[in-house]
């Protein structure tokens, strides 16, 4: 594979450590006891990790240290910085010990399932430092759930003599992490297993994870390209685009993109579900910025949607609500079946919208909302009210959905060194025989030097969802918080950007240079932290 310029230059980069981990051999946890209750019915399903502390990293006398070997595996979608964890999980092992061994599963948690993997070399991790994608070891979306996979994991990791497990992955991947650890635990296995936040979409956050690495190098490239369609729209004049961002639920995506480029009119499903607004009220407001910037002279404009926004409108949630459960009860034609008024609104979709909300289905038997085209269905209800409104004006329209080229892309500054020490911590956790842990970060949005660390128990994290009809627990989306400091602050100034054009264009990602050009965290992190 050809070697760019860049990629040189960025593996060559020196590795920047936080004050705490300059001499790993004196950092030890301590334990924070949860005083919250855990609620009972999480607690049936995970009795070995039902009492497990917080973790918090802490300078301790200098310890030596026996040697570890660890299997690391990427799960689900990719993400910027990937490959950095797991750069950061080696060096912390081999700093512990010369003779630790790490072993890359391939191709995802298939792969601890067919027990394909390899041991990785400090000369191959060398080749893929400060890289994107995950090319490094593949990925997959295999859950490990049923019984059969549970003992095929089992007998994987037992024949290596794992000392821990790293997943690297979102909501449902450290689900997985949390159920296969508990089964190790009641088989008397002694591998640990260990979860490291992972996915664009910027859902995988709460009190101690401040934010998924990939989300700051995705909003990045998608801030670019919304800010380069931006200055198009504004020397063509004749344009509007309406552009879909990835986020399957949650639309921080949308909002950091927001923050980052003015755009004319942003969609937040959060709000949308608060306000209770209708897909009708929602093309309504559409309609008005149309006829109003044109009534301006401005025959142009951009507007956001987040992927999850069908989701968030109330009469489609009711909708998709239904047909979720009655596709696991009438698989053959749930139609008949439908409430009268998802039915009605089930009808009042364009075709090619009921096909995808009938035909896509996730792993888990629910409606893949990446799959609907929601920019074009706004885009021709918006079409047919200014038809109905009589309006004369020449609207063209453009829509795009920005996902994929968000994933794989190099790692910002921030997601480089955010990587780099969730791997190192992710080691430490397990040389601490911690299973059951989300590794943490606190204080990212001071200078990395005063970064700390730690481990959350996944279990904390859980939620009980409806899924193929059954409640489950589940690592918990976070949502946006419409009290959010970046939450309000967007609030406050969306009018002006209806009208005023006051795009900002924040070009590629920088590597080096001024600081506050190539350093800057997410804009919502830093507005939320401070």
């Amino acid at each position: 594979m050809q070697t760019s310029s860049l990629e040189i230059a960025l593996q060559k980069e020196p590795i920047q450590l936080p004050s705490l981990l300059q001499d790993i051999s004196r950092v030890a946890f301590i334990e924070h006891p949860l005083q919250d209750f855990l609620d009972s019915r999480i607690q049936s399903f995970f009795p070995y990790q039902t009492r497990l502390p917080l973790l918090r990293a802490e300078i301790r006398d200098s310890q030596s240290f026996s040697p570890l070997k660890v299997g690391v595996v990427f799960s689900g979608g990719q993400a910027s910085g990937g490959h950095n964890v797991i750069v950061g999980l080696y060096d912390a092992l081999h700093k512990m010990h010369p003779d630790s061994i790490l072993y890359g599963f391939l191709d995802g948690p298939s792969g601890i399932l067919q027990g394909k993997y390899r041991k990785l070399s400090q000369e191959e991790l060398s080749t893929v430092y400060n890289t994107g994608g995950f090319d490094l070891l593949g990925s997959g979306r295999t859950k490990i759930e049923t019984q059969e996979q549970m003992e095929a994991a089992l007998g994987v990791v037992s024949s290596l003599q794992l000392d821990g497990l790293v997943i690297i992955g979102g909501d449902d991947s450290n689900t997985n992490a949390a159920l296969l650890y508990e089964y190790f635990q009641g088989k008397g296995c002694s591998t640990k297993v260990v979860g490291v936040p992972k996915t664009i979409d910027g859902d995988l956050k709460n009190e101690y994870v401040a934010v998924s690495f990939g989300f700051d190098s995705a909003c990045k490239v998608y801030s670019e390209l919304i800010g380069n369609i931006a200055k198009d729209a504004l020397s063509a004049k004749k344009y509007y685009h309406f552009i879909k961002l990835m986020g399957r639920s949650a639309s921080h995506v949308t909002l950091e993109c927001a923050l980052s480029v003015h755009p004319n009119y942003t969609l937040i499903g959060e709000e949308v579900a608060k306000e209770n607004k209708t897909l009708s009220a929602i093309i309504q407001d559409l309609a008005d910025l149309v006829c109003e910037r044109a009534q301006k002279g401005k025959l142009y404009g951009i507007v956001l949607v987040p992927e999850g926004l069908i989701e968030f409108i109330p009469e489609v949630k009711q909708l998709i609500g239904e047909l979720n459960r009655l596709l696991v009860e009438h698989p053959e034609d749930p139609l008949p079946y439908l409430s009268s008024g998802s039915k009605a609104c089930f009808h009042s979709l364009p075709k090619s919208i009921q096909e995808q909300l009938l035909f896509v289905r996730d792993p888990h038997g629910n409606v893949q909302v990446s799959w609907i085209e929601t920019e074009k269905l706004l885009v021709e209800g918006v079409r047919q009210e200014l038809q109905r409104r009589s309006q004369a004006l020449a609207w063209n329209v453009v829509s795009h959905f920005f996902g994929y080229e968000g994933r794989s892309g190099f790692p910002s500054r921030f997601d480089s060194a955010y990587c780099y020490v969730l791997g190192m911590t992710a080691a430490l956790l397990l040389r601490e025989k911690a299973g059951g842990y989300m590794c943490f970060v606190e204080g990212v949005h001071k200078p990395l030097n005063e970064w700390r660390i730690g481990g959350v128990p996944l279990t904390r994290l859980m939620a009980l969802e409806m899924r193929k009809g059954k409640e489950k627990p589940v690592v918990k989306k976070a949502l946006v918080d419409l009290e959010s400091p970046s939450f309000c602050f967007f609030k406050a100034a969306r009018e002006g950007w209806k009208w005023k054009d006051d795009y900002c264009f924040p070009g590629p990602i920088q590597f080096w240079g001024n600081k506050n050009v190539c350093d800057p965290i997410p804009i919502t992190v830093s507005m939320d932290l401070k």
